[in-house]
């Protein structure tokens, strides 16, 4: 299958275009700048230039694919403090892109997060849908493709997506924020659950849903389904060499900056779902395994 992949030189790209390869697909990667290009192409990938902006160029390379997969988000945009923008661009590329595959049969496998379930009263599942929503029109977007001719499906990340290639994600950032601060803070008692998925097991998420995974599917990424903040403070406390301890919650802004309320929210996952209807499971360390094997 040729695979057209916006995102692909990013961190979870660097598990999904191996996966593609190996399985025999073709990977066509989205690149907006030099690096990315030369990241790609040392990954075995063709290189398509461009940006999620480009939208002509975006539905170009959906037509001309066997199958999609948007892993790409403005992650810089995001963190600027325009998450708006950065949730507007991507429902605007998906858009673009779903509307390419209408009619096709082909896959489309987009990506969200499963933070949209934080706050439940129960440990979140495939089956919690929401009307609308930051990253909720996009998943809903493509979802609704399955009834237009497209296989589509959505991969739920989970706030830690952990490996030795996470380099800038939540993890990296919260043990630089204990070393630069001397304390690995937690909120309150830390009773918030965070789940986490290996990037390695996510990778080949992606690439089985792109094989099989039923048209309006959606999946969780998800190896733990819920780790107390606390123990994991407690964890990056250990490996940064700093002592863990609880903050209030009004010094969590000046503590963890646009991290804040990421720190701070419940969000209990099961992948119960996902493991049945992909024939998954993890297969590599959890997070706090990882964190001395990975992050050390």
């Amino acid at each position: 299958m040729r695979v057209f992949v916006t995102g692909a030189s990013g961190h979870v790209g660097a598990a999904v275009v191996p996966e593609l390869l190996s399985a025999g697909h073709e990977v066509i990667g989205l690149a907006r700048s030099d690096a990315s290009a030369a990241v790609l192409a040392e990954r075995g990938a063709r290189v398509r230039r461009g940006d999620l902006d480009d939208l002509d160029g975006l539905r170009a390379a959906a037509a001309e694919a066997d199958g999609v997969i948007h892993l790409a988000f403005k992650h810089d945009a995001m963190m600027s403090g325009d998450y708006a923008g950065a949730v507007a661009a991507d429902l605007i590329a998906l858009q673009v892109i779903g509307e390419a595959l209408v009619g096709t049969g082909k896959p489309l496998v987009a990506t969200t997060g499963t933070l949209m379930l934080a706050g439940l009263d129960h440990v979140g599942t495939e089956d919690d849908v929401f009307p609308s929503g930051h990253r909720v029109d996009a998943e809903n977007f493509v979802r609704g493709l399955a009834d237009r001719g497209v296989r589509s499906s959505v991969v739920r990340l989970p706030p830690s997506v952990h490996s030795a290639l996470d380099k800038h994600g939540f993890v990296p950032n919260l043990i630089r924020i204990a070393r630069s601060t001397g304390v690995s803070a937690y909120v309150g008692d830390g009773g918030n659950r965070w789940p986490a998925g290996h990037t390695l097991d996510v990778g080949r998420i992606y690439r089985l849903a792109l094989d099989n995974a039923p048209a309006g599917t959606v999946l969780h990424a998800v190896g733990d389904e819920g780790i107390p903040f606390r123990e994991l403070a407690e964890a990056i406390g250990r490996l940064a060499g700093v002592p863990a301890a609880s903050i209030a919650p009004d010094e969590a802004e000046a503590r963890f900056g646009f991290l804040a309320p990421m720190v701070q929210v419940d969000n209990p996952t099961s992948a119960t779902r996902t493991r049945e209807i992909l024939d998954w499971k993890p297969e590599h360390p959890g997070l706090l395994d990882d964190l001395a094997i990975s992050y050390s």
